[in-house]
């Protein structure tokens, strides 16, 4: 039998590709922020430790290009200590955010005692992108917690 180890997804994926430069290309929008976390360190490679939401409930992350934009590659990471609940949706425009298209919509349950990181790699084919949108609800139903993401890269 022929046998390959491989390394951890977590340790090495999200180090791989071409990411785009989300600050030259790019504004962001964002509902919360926590001032010790901000949005910038999820957006930007080595800019820090992610971001989080200033509260608890639904919050909101949108990009929007300077140019149409073409994607192949969506990648997204969140860390979370406590027992929770999240779910994310994330849809793009192509026409400034008039109207949004949904890439996909994930539940995640994290537990400190197993699960503590949802990465995700979506490897897609989006032109013409003008506008991607992040809503994280990241307690289903409670509202107890705040929304965190650790990182999303584009590519």
């Amino acid at each position: 039998m022929r046998k390959t180890v491989l390394k951890s997804l977590q340790d090495t994926e999200s180090a791989e590709g071409n990411w785009l430069d989300l600050e030259s290309i790019a504004q962001v929008e964002v509902t919360s922020e926590h001032p010790e976390f901000p949005i910038e360190s999820a957006l930007v490679v080595g800019r820090g430790h992610g971001w989080r939401a200033d509260g608890p409930g639904v919050q909101t992350v949108v990009l929007k290009f300077d140019e149409p934009q073409r994607f192949k590659r969506i990648w997204l990471r969140f860390v979370e200590e406590i027992e929770r609940t999240q779910e994310f949706n994330l849809s793009w425009s192509a026409d400034q955010g008039r109207s949004f298209r949904e890439v996909v919509r994930q539940q995640w349950n994290f537990s400190p005692s197993g699960s503590t990181v949802e990465s995700e790699d979506y490897r897609v084919d989006l032109r013409g992108v003008t506008t991607l949108k992040l809503v994280i609800d990241p307690d289903l139903g409670r509202r107890e917690a705040a929304a965190t993401l650790f990182e999303l890269r584009l590519a």
